[in-house]
């Protein structure tokens, strides 16, 4: 919000409280900023708003009364916001939105639909074991031990910003972080620890042909203390350090970016995303995640990452924007 250029951009901020309402937050970034570890919180008292799924009428409710919208931007992170269910809203009401629809933000928000997506297009994944819902907790320990090695990583396979992550190491812990994981999402994935591997990110944006670009790499060190990059040291502390650009080789560099734009084509991804990877002492490089809605907070990778690469902050958001007007809504075709 900060960012967009008053003269050009009208912003209707829109808040999600925690119990879902939609409502008319104001127009004052300073109000949503990270402040001494401590996030902000959409009001429950305020205006309520809807979307006008009526492609015909677009537009935003407020109060009985219909404003028109251009374009929305989608600032939002797991289920219910990143995984297809806003977008496909969106394509209802036939307004246009930054970043990728519905296909590719549901198949870049289950880890394991990504993992079989990029295995399929040729791309280094980690080993991985997917446990239903259906199985319990017990059994699904015992068949991770048999085909997984130790250290093991248990995540909800449909969360965002690291929530109900956990690393295992005996099987005792691999059935509690089951149930952890549970708490987020009924389905949960399990990953094989690679240890030892640095932490490689890449952004990709998509310029004004609609083609993806690449930004220049960047590396996350894990400071003491974390064991890895968690929500608080995300989002709430220093909890890393984040070295951008990344000490790579020119090779190095060319294989993340490649790899990056090859992940981005192969879950159809639209307007940006985050590529994350993890890159091993013996130069093998594997993709652990695509972010299809990268954080946008001052210490976030994706807009530091374009920063270096000779992009201010506005120019970043406007470039988005346009991408997202240039696209529309509806059927459109691959970058």
């Amino acid at each position: 919000m900060a960012a967009l250029d008053p003269l050009r951009y009208e912003v209707i901020a829109v808040g999600i409280t925690k119990s879902g309402r939609w409502i008319l937050y104001p127009d004052d970034a300073t109000s949503l900023a990270i402040v001494d570890g401590i996030l902000p919180e959409v009001p429950e008292s305020a205006v309520s708003v809807q979307l006008s799924v009526d492609p015909t009428s677009p537009g935003l409710l407020v109060g009985g009364e219909s404003r028109a919208l251009d374009v929305v931007f989608p600032v939002l992170h797991g289920p219910w916001g990143e995984d297809g269910t806003v977008q496909g809203l969106m394509e209802l009401a036939g307004v246009p939105y930054v970043g990728s629809g519905v296909l590719a933000s549901a198949a870049a928000m289950d880890k394991p639909v990504t993992k079989t997506l990029l295995s399929a297009a040729g791309l280094e994944v980690g080993t991985w074991v997917t446990v239903p819902a259906s199985e319990s907790a017990g059994a699904a320990a015992d068949r991770v031990i048999a085909e997984l090695s130790l250290p093991v990583f248990v995540k909800p396979a449909r969360a965002g910003s690291s929530r109900g992550i956990t690393k295992a190491t005996v099987k005792a812990d691999v059935i509690s972080a089951i149930e952890q994981a549970r708490k987020h999402d009924p389905k949960v994935i399990v990953e094989s620890a690679v240890v030892g591997a640095r932490e490689i990110e890449c952004g990709v944006l998509v310029d004004d042909a609609g083609r993806p670009r690449v930004s220049v790499c960047a590396e996350i060190k894990v400071a003491p203390g974390f064991e890895y990059y968690d929500f608080d040291a995300k989002y709430l502390s220093d909890g890393a350090e984040l070295i951008v650009p990344a000490a790579l080789s020119d090779d190095e560099i060319a294989a993340v970016q490649r790899a990056a734009v090859e992940a981005f084509v192969a879950l159809g991804c639209e307007g940006l995303a985050r590529v994350d990877f993890f890159l091993t002492h013996d130069g093998k490089l594997i993709v652990n995640e695509v972010n299809t809605m990268p954080g946008f907070t001052p210490i976030s990778m994706f807009p530091q990452m374009f920063q270096a690469s000779g992009m201010t902050y506005p120019d970043i958001v406007d470039a988005l924007i346009a991408d997202a007007l240039r696209r529309g809504s509806g059927l459109r075709p691959s970058p």
